[in-house]
Parts: C-alpha cells; sequence; structure tokens
C-alpha cells in the first residue's frame, strides 16, 4: 500500500528543521563562521582598493566568478576551496591561514 507524502519546498523543509533547537543552534554556528570569512575577504578587498573585477584578473578568472564566491559565503550555500582561498587571498597581497581551536 502505497502512502503519499505531503510535498515541501526547500525553504520548507529548512523552517521545519529549524524549530529543532540543536538544529538551529548548529546553523546559527555554522553561519557565524562562513560570515566571519566573508567579512574578512570584503574588508581585505575594501583595504586594497580592489573591485571585484581587478581580484579576478589577479587570480586568473573573471569578474562573476569572484562575484560568486563573495554571494556563496554570503548565502551559505557552497563553501570555497582552500585553493581558491589562497588564490583570492594572493590577489590581495595576503595570505590564508588555517587554525583549529
Amino acid at each position: 500500500m502505497k502512502r503519499d507524502l505531503p510535498t515541501m519546498t526547500h525553504e520548507q523543509m529548512v523552517a521545519k528543521m529549524l524549530q529543532n533547537p540543536a538544529v538551529r543552534a548548529e546553523y546559527e554556528r555554522l553561519n557565524r563562521e562562513e560570515f566571519a570569512i566573508l567579512d574578512e575577504m570584503l574588508a581585505a578587498r575594501r583595504a586594497a582598493g580592489l573591485t571585484q573585477a581587478q581580484v579576478a584578473e589577479r587570480m586568473g578568472t573573471k569578474a562573476p566568478a569572484v562575484a560568486r564566491l563573495e554571494s556563496a559565503l554570503a548565502s551559505g550555500k557552497h563553501s570555497p576551496s582552500i585553493d581558491t582561498l589562497r588564490k583570492y587571498a594572493k590577489a590581495l597581497g595576503k595570505r590564508v591561514e588555517v587554525h583549529l581551536v
């Protein structure tokens, strides 16, 4: 006997899962970490006085790729590779450091 399950959109499923306090706490912790990285990246780009297009040129890519990188971190939909972060940092005259605490 086949049972029809209710369908949910991705947004509805996320909203339902976030009602669980443990899930919400982990979600917020992960978002804080990713936003901290994004804040550092944007601050470094501003301090270097560079546009996304200029960073892209130094990375050997196109401006939309840098825009996607920055927006992916803002949305939490994608985590860039360490190699991509290194290229971004190098384009700004910086380096990446990873610390486990």
